[in-house]
């Protein structure tokens, strides 16, 4: 199964909440919430209830950069209670979900990754908390690069790019992922060359 850095990909997204539970959420009609924000309980403190802003309906890359690294750092204890590693398949939970963001926390045992993929026109962010993941990218005129994700490096990126992780060190990983606008279906690729835009 694979799961992009946040978001997996078409055939992964609606797996994306099979992580743990096994339910299929279809992602791509509007979502309801009962309240502004949906907050996991492992997280759910006034640090986090006040990032994820529920007025906002659209955040930028830079906005999504903070969020991360707020997350990542600043509630990095709670996180290590709630992460879990498996080697068998890939592991991740969703934090917070507002009508304008989702945050996911994710967890890369040795020799895990995604395949290549987009966000679906969202921009994104994602923040390295434990290990290190290597990243190859690619804007839709460019070329394909690489670059290597180490603990505290924080990426954040506008729609139009599209991208794939794995963990290639010996040792577990962490990631705060998070999405604006949020839910939206990715796309997978071949090979990131085929990535010509959303």
């Amino acid at each position: 199964m694979s799961l992009d850095g946040g978001k997996p990909g078409v055939a992964a997204k609606n797996s994306r909440d099979r992580g743990v539970e096994g339910v299929v959420v279809t992602t791509s009609v509007p979502v309801r919430l009962e309240h502004a924000k949906d907050i996991h309980p492992g997280v759910d403190v006034p640090l986090l209830r006040d990032a994820v802003v529920a007025e906002r309906t659209l955040w930028t890359p830079a906005e999504l950069h903070e969020l991360t690294a707020v997350v990542a750092s600043e509630l990095a204890t709670p996180l290590l209670d709630i992460v879990r590693f498996d080697t068998t398949r890939r592991w991740w939970t969703r934090l917070a979900l507002t009508m304008g963001v989702e945050l996911w926390l994710l967890s890369w045992a040795p020799g895990q990754g995604t395949e290549p993929h987009d966000h679906g026109g969202a921009s994104g962010s994602f923040t390295v908390s434990i290990g290190e993941l290597d990243e190859d990218y690619r804007y839709p005129t460019g070329p394909v690069r690489s670059a290597g994700r180490r603990a505290g490096d924080t990426i954040a990126f506008g729609p139009e790019r599209a991208h794939q992780l794995h963990n290639r060190s010996a040792r577990p990983a962490t990631t705060v992922h998070a999405y604006s606008p949020p839910l939206r279906p990715v796309r997978e690729y071949r090979s990131l060359r085929d990535f010509t835009g959303v």
